[in-house]
């Protein structure tokens, strides 16, 4: 989703990456940020929370007018419904990010 959005151009595909696997882990209650994940990507999760809160806000507000190509294609059961996933609260995805 974030192709298809310039705000997202100016971030390291990396950086970019490892946001959204901590927001998925996040929303999935799958731990947090570990020393592992940390080591091989190169970032320390509390570098990656602004751009984690900017990906859950971009999920949250999602135009549902245009460019549905991809939501659909993510929808479907071959990529385990994925585009269906609610986003979480901003609340308490703060909460969450500050524990880990």
């Amino acid at each position: 989703m974030t192709l298809q959005e310039y705000d997202y151009a100016r971030e390291s595909p990396s950086k970019l990456a490892a946001s959204c696997l901590l927001l998925a882990l996040t929303m999935k209650n799958l731990g947090g940020w570990s020393p592992t994940l940390e080591y091989y990507s190169g970032y320390r999760g509390q570098d990656l929370h602004p751009l984690v809160k900017k990906l859950n806000f971009l999920l949250t507000y999602q135009p549902h007018d245009k460019l549905k190509a991809v939501r659909t294609k993510y929808s479907h059961k071959v990529f385990f419904e994925v585009a269906k996933v609610t986003p979480m609260d901003m609340l308490k995805l703060e909460e969450k990010l500050k524990s880990c």
